[in-house]
């Protein structure tokens, strides 16, 4: 009964919710106790069985199975913060140099001449939806957030109405439309053609970030957020370049390169994957192959991310030549920021990652195998319930498409496409403490634990929600067989 999956969730739950919103404790001391606990209470056959469903060979799966329980929460720690570590460093350099340098304000005030200040929280949410298309969810928001702060100061008001926005159109389009990692497994677990989850995918996020624009501007009126004072970005400093002349801010080209040079790399290298250029492409013509490969070296995320910094420094030293000190303690403020958002996001990863080696997402595989209910809702809500349960999209989708792989191909009254969809919208729900871009969300915005959990989590949940049921729909209407 103790060893039982669903029962070590719980525990895991009850420490992480209890522990930060009951007794105050610091997020990454609560997720990293509830990942001792959890890893503690996990036994060996359950990580044996979990180490062989990641296709490790038996002595592999038998070795991770003894190995002590700090050093698994380590590994976890550690692989989570080499995916994130690098990425929240350069984007924290990159907010806090766009907000000093003018950049974001420059940009801000471009976007108003064109939408005005009544349609500038729809311009967040169209932009940030195709912006995530190429790239991955967390980067968008990095890049997106110093213009909303920016964007905030200038309105006087509607910050978590700006903040809901990009993380709206970026989150759905990150699971629906390829060529991002989940939807591209998906096409090929689903037998899915590529361009049809493009189309599919994007018109279904069409329609469910209309719902989640409608749930940001009621929670926006229901709670009135401001946007607070931080390290890295200190409102006084925000406030004083809303108020300067557009003369001495930075030229709009300028201020978009270090948002326009990492977007173009990774979506670049992203087209190039996708339609399989490789460097043979350039064979014969040197030019070409040199490109090719040039674009495959610097779009890699991480390089990305590192030169948009470079230019978000450069555009500070040239705005502020004159106060070198500024851009020392510029890059210091940014750095000790994103310090402490890496230890919290991994703590949500090693917890994440050891509820996923008690065996929830086979547990809850099991539970559903034979469940004779219409198999788009299915597949909705077993993702749902992996993805709630152990906080990774990706690893939702994956389980939950294993499962159903097999029916994709048995005569459906409609296309694939539609449990394909379903299987993504399903991996929206429901984002809390042990999923890392929850962390990310939260403390890169400087919205408390409660506010990310009554504004964030169900926004992700109401979307997923709209995505179902318009799947249905279609599948009804425009079946495509």
């Amino acid at each position: 009964m103790l060893h039982d999956p669903l029962v070590i969730l719980l525990v895991g739950m009850f420490i992480v919710v209890g522990g930060i919103i009951g007794f105050r404790l610091n997020p990454f001391l609560a997720l990293l106790i509830a990942a001792l606990v959890v890893a503690w209470m996990t036994p060996a056959a359950s990580i044996i069985e979990f180490g062989l469903s990641k296709g490790m060979s038996q002595d592999a799966a038998q070795a991770l199975s003894i190995r002590p329980i700090g050093d698994r929460i380590a590994t976890a720690f550690g692989t989570t913060a080499g995916q994130i570590g690098i990425l929240i460093a350069m984007a924290a350099i990159i907010g806090k140099c766009m907000l000093v340098s003018g950049a974001a304000e420059r940009i801000v005030r471009s976007i108003l001449g064109v939408t005005g200040e009544k349609n500038a929280p729809l311009a967040f949410l169209t932009s940030s939806f195709f912006l995530g298309i190429p790239v991955f969810f967390d980067t968008v928001f990095y890049l997106m957030i110093p213009l909303a702060k920016a964007m905030a100061m200038r309105l006087k008001k509607s910050y978590l109405l700006l903040v809901l926005c990009v993380t709206a159109g970026a989150a759905m389009a990150n699971s629906l439309v390829p060529p991002t990692p989940g939807p591209l497994f998906l096409i090929v677990e689903m037998d899915i053609p590529i361009g049809m989850m493009m189309v599919g995918g994007t018109l279904v996020g069409l329609v469910t970030i209309v719902v989640g624009y409608a749930f940001a501007v009621w929670a926006n009126k229901r709670w009135e957020i401001p946007l607070r004072d931080s390290l890295e970005a200190p409102l006084k400093d925000i406030q004083a370049l809303s108020e300067k002349s557009t003369s001495l801010l930075p030229g709009i080209g300028v201020s978009l390169l270090p948002i326009f040079i990492p977007l173009f790399l990774i979506s670049a290298k992203a087209a190039m994957e996708s339609f399989a250029i490789g460097s043979e492409t350039g064979e014969g013509n040197l030019v070409v192959g040199w490109l090719v490969d040039s674009v495959n070296f610097l779009g890699e995320k991480n390089l990305a991310l590192i030169l948009g910094a470079g230019a978000a420094l450069l555009t500070v030293v040239i705005q502020k030549r004159e106060d070198r000190e500024l851009v020392i303690s510029s890059v210091q403020a940014a750095l000790t920021s994103a310090g402490v958002i890496i230890l919290i996001t991994a703590a949500g990863g090693a917890f994440g990652a050891m509820l996923q080696q008690t065996g929830i997402s086979l547990r809850i595989a099991g539970l559903t195998e034979g469940y004779q209910m219409a198999l788009i809702p299915l597949a909705f809500f077993i993702t749902a319930l992996v993805r709630t349960a152990q906080g990774s999209a990706t690893v939702a989708m994956i389980t939950a498409s294993g499962i159903l792989a097999g029916m994709a191909n048995t005569s459906l009254d409609y296309h694939q496409l539609y449990l394909g969809l379903s299987i993504a919208c399903g991996s929206k729900l429901v984002p809390w403490m042990n999923d890392s871009g929850f962390w990310i969300v939260c403390k890169m915005s400087n919205l408390t634990e409660k506010e990310a959990l009554r504004t964030f989590s169900p926004l992700l949940t109401i979307m997923g929600f709209a995505g179902l049921a318009t799947i249905l729909i279609a599948a009804k209407l425009f079946p495509l067989i």
